[in-house]
């Protein structure tokens, strides 16, 4: 594992320090984490009504679809997510603002001091840091998305959360959580608490009833979609509904079918919650207000956009699983080929499933272009191009993302510019930003 890069070299430097204490040999469990919150006084104690959401794919814009709605109805709301994409300091938000690199230098410093040089994971420290921050400064909610599975996840040891989540499923980290969907979505429903509401996206009923052998006997009141509420988008609009009321509200600003299931799901999980009521208002601005970087995003002007034709579209997704994959293909469902060639270029971790990502493209992209990832440990080229071959998608290897792109340009007809879709890591997207000039905020 590599410390997270830092401009700020002093920044750099505690993150370096932080991540030495990262054991060689990781066994998933609590015990660090609580020991460390307990030298600290228990911070995670002292939080205001936190919203704490799991799932392999869609978290994330959970996370930035119940910021937007809490925040368009006034509340100041933290917020702790992962990966970041560009700076660590996307991991925090205070109040609705980014830490800064002083506060977070003097955070982290605090932190590190107080373990005493012991053995601990990275992610369980800066989720230690983070609640630290959160219990310092007013704010009237926190929104935490779990870091990888739920059971054993550092940000599980919160106690009495006002409401949780699972958005949708899908095979990923399965070294750890193990091989099958059943496996996963038993490790993410251990984040029910007793008598806290766990709100469920739609899967499977065998899914669904194993996310109830574990929540049930937990005590966690289970809302179920389908059953206790529900979302579908006709009209022009995405109609919500519950056991009490029904919302026609404007489409999620977030592009995406799959937008819409997580749209729904925060919605669910605010309305059956009863720490902060929420009017119908916030949930209306909170669809056009939600943003979430390297989620079908198309990239705006800057050096790797104007490295293609005139006229062409840059879109960038940090989707890395085959049910990521299903999703943003279909995202692109309606490309004629005939009209417009669609470009895939892709980088992807060693430990994903590239050829699981690739399998929704078949048919429905021009070509590929496999890139590395810079600073991490990622598949062969060779290997992403031949796993594109199988499914009958050309392909060739590139040494970087603005070499694909020049190579694209190249090969464009005017009369037909492309698009291209640059997808397949987190890791990938944070450089495309990057070397785009786009940095979150």
């Amino acid at each position: 594992m590599e410390a997270p890069r830092s401009d700020n070299p002093a920044l750099a430097a505690v993150l370096a320090e932080a991540l030495a204490l990262h054991p060689q040999v990781i066994d998933l469990s609590l015990d660090r984490i609580r020991r460390l919150l307990k030298k600290l006084g228990d911070p995670h104690e002292r939080l205001p009504p936190v919203f704490h959401v799991a799932g392999t794919n869609g978290k994330g814009s959970t996370v930035a679809f119940l910021r937007a709605c809490l925040e368009a109805s006034g509340r100041r709301v933290h917020a702790y997510t992962s990966p970041h994409l560009v700076r660590f300091n996307e991991r925090i938000r205070l109040a609705g603002q980014l830490i800064d690199d002083a506060a977070l230098i003097a955070l982290l410093r605090d932190v590190l001091s107080i373990n005493g040089g012991e053995d601990i994971t990275f992610f369980e420290l800066t989720t230690a840091a983070a609640f630290v921050a959160f219990a310092r400064t007013p704010a009237d909610a926190v929104v935490l998305e779990v870091g990888m599975g739920g059971r054993l996840d550092a940000t599980n040891v919160v106690r009495a959360p006002a409401v949780t989540g699972i958005a949708q499923l899908g095979l990923d980290h399965t070294q750890w959580l193990g091989p099958t969907i059943m496996d996963i979505a038993g490790e993410k429903a251990a984040i029910a608490k007793k008598g806290v509401p766990l709100v469920l996206s739609r899967y499977p009923k065998t899914v669904t009833a194993r996310i109830g052998e574990i929540a049930g006997p937990a005590g966690a009141n289970l809302i179920v979609r389908g059953i206790d509420w529900d979302a579908a988008q006709y009209e022009g609009q995405l109609h919500y509904r519950d056991s009490l009321i029904k919302l026609a509200l404007p489409l999620p600003r977030l592009p995406g079918a799959h937008q819409l299931d997580n749209a729904g799901l925060a919605i669910a999980m605010l309305r059956c919650q009863s720490a902060l009521p929420m009017p119908d208002s916030a949930f209306r601005a909170g669809m056009g207000w939600a943003e979430w970087p390297a989620r079908l995003q198309r990239l705006g002007d800057g050096p790797l956009t104007k490295l293609l034709p005139a006229g062409s579209e840059l879109w960038l997704d940090g989707g890395h699983n085959p049910s990521a994959g299903r999703a943003i293909a279909d995202a692109f469902r309606g490309q004629n080929l005939a009209e417009r060639p669609f470009y895939l270029v892709t980088g992807m971790l060693t430990t994903k499933d590239a050829a699981g990502f690739l399998k929704a493209f078949a048919g429905r992209a021009t070509a590929l272009y496999a890139v590395p990832i810079p600073g991490h440990e990622a598949h062969d080229g060779g290997m992403i191009v031949q796993a594109a071959k199988d499914i009958g998608l050309p392909g060739q290897t590139a040494p970087s993302v603005a070499d694909a792109l020049t190579q694209i340009r190249r090969g464009a007809d005017r009369a037909r510019p492309p698009v291209v879709l640059i997808a397949g890591s987190l890791h990938l997207a944070g450089e495309v930003l990057r070397d785009n000039g786009f940095v979150p905020g």
